[in-house]
């Protein structure tokens, strides 16, 4: 694993190129990607079902058969390992008792003139999630989405997933089961986002599109956006962890792995003031390459975009990594608290040693759909609020309208918007 010193030449160029990791090119698929949306919103199913037959392997034959029937959801539940059915559980408890505490209230505020203002809070109608199922299936990501959904008060949610040769999964069946089996399409790909955004003959439009996936999913979603609102385009999984000299290189080294596991593109980045830690950590990280079922997309990834930073000191590290703003941050100090009030660009933040990244995952409740590629900057991860919508309350008495009305009406005025300061006037008159 390559090891960089923030004292040696070339150190800012290399950096330059650790920031820019998030860089998709979009521009490349989205020609292909405008294309797939356009058959769905001109020929609805009978284009989800070309597509399906092109990169799914399986050739639906009716409407019916691109919706997962709920019967195998129960089955699929029913013939669950039971310790798996009782993490899974414990997974959806933690998950909603999180989301739960992120509701957002209406409020109203009345003043002594009569005036009253307020919001008013509600959720949409239709949610879309879409849950990847290229190359492994997630029945977690379907949990963190839907379930903030669930607690908005959504009415109808609609899921969407690749069933590669028309075979669902049985865990995200069972995982569909424990989520209330909402309605689920056999639909993957900047297809399902397409059917998602304008609807088809099976599946309804939404108000709202949450969950990751590849190129072409994210591209889809950034096409789509303004004809429904989306989560985030988030890109490769990534990991951002800060040590100092107390730190089990193990540890570190395992986590890292745990990024580089999901995908040839994942970044993995370490940064430590102590620099015997970055060496037997480079050396862990070969010991258990070798124990990964996944361990060619792992070595891609850690070849290619995994990197080891030594610092002067940990202020130096959490500067670095601020400006670096990755998707999971994990903290591996003798003291992690102490740094929490430093960190100020984080998708999720995991304090201390016995706080993996997978923790976050699965069962640690807070959402694990997180801004990647430094958009933590400015994004937030996947809550209640992105199924939710809020609406301005405005009410004004006859005091009210008398004592603001003329500086609201010279204002339009100074606009030269005459209707507006007519709407104002009128009322003023007829209130004299």
């Amino acid at each position: 694993m390559k090891i960089l010193d923030i004292n040696n030449p070339g150190f800012d160029k290399e950096f330059e190129e650790i920031l820019g990791r998030g860089k998709m090119d979009i521009e490349n698929v989205e020609n292909i990607v405008k294309n797939i949306i356009n058959e769905v919103k001109t020929d609805g199913n009978k284009a989800l079902f070309n597509h399906i037959a092109k990169f799914d392997k399986w050739e639906p034959k009716e409407n019916k058969d691109l919706e997962i029937d709920k019967s195998l959801m129960k089955e699929a539940y029913e013939n669950l390992d039971e310790n798996l059915k009782k993490a899974l559980h414990l997974a959806f408890d933690r998950i909603k008792a999180y989301h739960e505490k992120q509701l957002p209230k209406s409020w109203m505020d009345f003043e002594k003139n009569g005036t009253i203002l307020g919001q008013k809070v509600t959720a949409v109608e239709k949610a879309g999630v879409y849950v990847p199922g290229g190359k492994a299936f997630y029945p977690s990501s379907l949990l963190m989405n839907v379930i903030p959904a669930l607690v908005a008060g959504v009415e109808e949610i609609i899921v969407t997933t690749p069933v590669i040769e028309n075979k669902p999964n049985e865990l995200l069946l069972a995982a569909l089961y424990i989520c209330g089996m909402p309605r689920a399409f056999k639909v993957g790909g900047a297809s399902a986002i397409a059917a998602m955004a304008y609807g088809t003959e099976s599946i309804a439009k939404v108000d709202v599109i949450t969950g990751p996936g590849n190129i072409f999913v994210a591209t889809a979603k950034k096409l789509v956006y303004g004809e429904v609102n989306i989560d985030m385009i988030a890109g490769p999984s990534e990991i951002g962890i800060l040590a100092d000299e107390s730190a089990k290189p193990e540890y570190l080294a395992i986590d890292l792995l745990s990024q580089a596991e999901h995908d040839e593109m994942a970044s993995s980045i370490l940064i430590t003031d102590f620099k015997e830690v970055a060496d037997l950590t480079a050396i862990k990280v070969e010991e258990f390459l070798k124990e990964l079922e996944r361990v060619d997309i792992a070595r891609k990834s850690i070849e290619n975009r995994g990197v080891i930073i030594v610092t002067n000191d940990m202020d130096e590290a959490v500067e670095l990594m601020n400006k670096i703003a990755p998707e999971h941050l994990e903290v591996m100090t003798k003291n992690p608290f102490e740094f929490l009030p430093k960190i100020k660009n984080a998708g999720a933040i995991f304090l201390g040693e016995n706080t993996p990244e997978p923790i976050g995952d699965y069962i640690a409740g807070p959402n694990h759909t997180l801004p990647t590629g430094g958009s933590a900057k400015f994004y937030s991860p996947l809550n209640v609020e992105v199924f939710m919508k809020k609406s301005s309350v405005i009410y004004f008495s006859d005091k009210a309208i008398k004592e603001m009305g003329k500086d609201c009406a010279l204002l339009a005025h100074t606009e030269m918007l005459t209707a507006h300061e007519k709407s104002v006037l009128t009322r003023l008159k007829n209130n004299d």
